[in-house]
């Protein structure tokens, strides 16, 4: 069975408080783009899993499609299958191409083998594998809050505008985001400037982890300023980075960044 898990963007993404647990509360709209990898699970006589395109680091073991056959294997004693993975969104890169693969590999098992599990069910075991799995199992526009799994809709629709999108090759780890973050509540509602003309989010709708992320990595800043300089209606960085994504009315005249329609 093919599938093809697909990254996303956050557009704003609000840091509002320290946890009791150590993680954070957050606040962002999670939107999927279709920056896609390509999933493959058929029956097989033993359990393997095999990728190609670019290069996963770490053992297979630590890989979140392994991950989430062995969790549901506990549960349902599943057949052994042969899992391929052709990676195309970076990694690393604040995009979810990672959790995208382990939701869908959720999702693929639950139709492959039958096992009736509801959205719910599939959202369940999606957080057991990392926080941002859950929202690809609907994968529709969402407002997350919480630590990113606490979900309520959104009527967002960026349908018909063009994406361009920007991997400087930079790994931001998780320390080095938070490290000069404070967390607050941000002078703009989130939902209320979404709601706003797409024109209107500079300067208004933030990443908080730019503030932290950007003055030791000028190369983010200056892909931002490019997608303003070739005509981006908004610009931001996305998810803890590197990513930089712009978003504009007809696909923009750029080389070296990735190029899709919503």
């Amino acid at each position: 069975m093919l599938s093809f898990p697909n990254a996303k963007i956050n557009l704003g993404l609000y840091i509002l408080s320290r946890r009791p647990d150590g993680y954070h509360n957050i606040e962002s709209c999670f939107y999927p783009i279709p920056w896609k990898d390509v999933l493959e699970i058929i029956p097989a006589d033993t359990f393997r899993f095999t990728s190609t395109g670019l290069e996963i680091p770490g053992d297979a073991s630590g890989n979140l499609c392994v991950k989430a056959y062995e969790l549901l294997n506990v549960a349902f004693k599943l057949p052994p299958v042969h899992i391929h993975l052709h990676k195309v969104i970076p990694m690393g890169a604040g995009l979810g191409g990672g959790s995208a693969d382990g939701a869908f590999t959720l999702k693929v098992l639950n139709e492959l083998f039958e096992l009736q599990l509801s959205t719910t069910d599939l959202q369940g075991y999606a957080a057991k594998l990392g926080s941002d799995c859950p929202f690809f199992i609907e994968n529709l526009p969402t407002i997350a809050t919480g630590t990113g799994t606490t979900f309520s809709q959104t009527d967002l629709d960026l349908s018909g505008y063009w994406i361009a999108l920007k991997h400087p090759g930079i790994h931001i780890g998780t320390k080095e985001a938070y490290a000069n973050v404070i967390p607050t509540t941000p002078k703009n509602e989130l939902t209320s400037v979404l709601a706003e003309p797409i024109h209107q989010w500079k300067g208004v709708l933030l990443n908080d982890f730019e503030a932290s992320v950007c003055p030791n990595h000028p190369a983010i800043t200056s892909a931002k300023e490019d997608l303003y300089n070739a005509g981006a209606l908004y610009a931001s960085m996305t998810g803890s980075g590197s990513t930089v994504y712009g978003l504009f009315k007809s696909k923009p005249e750029l080389t070296d960044y990735t190029c899709f329609q919503l």
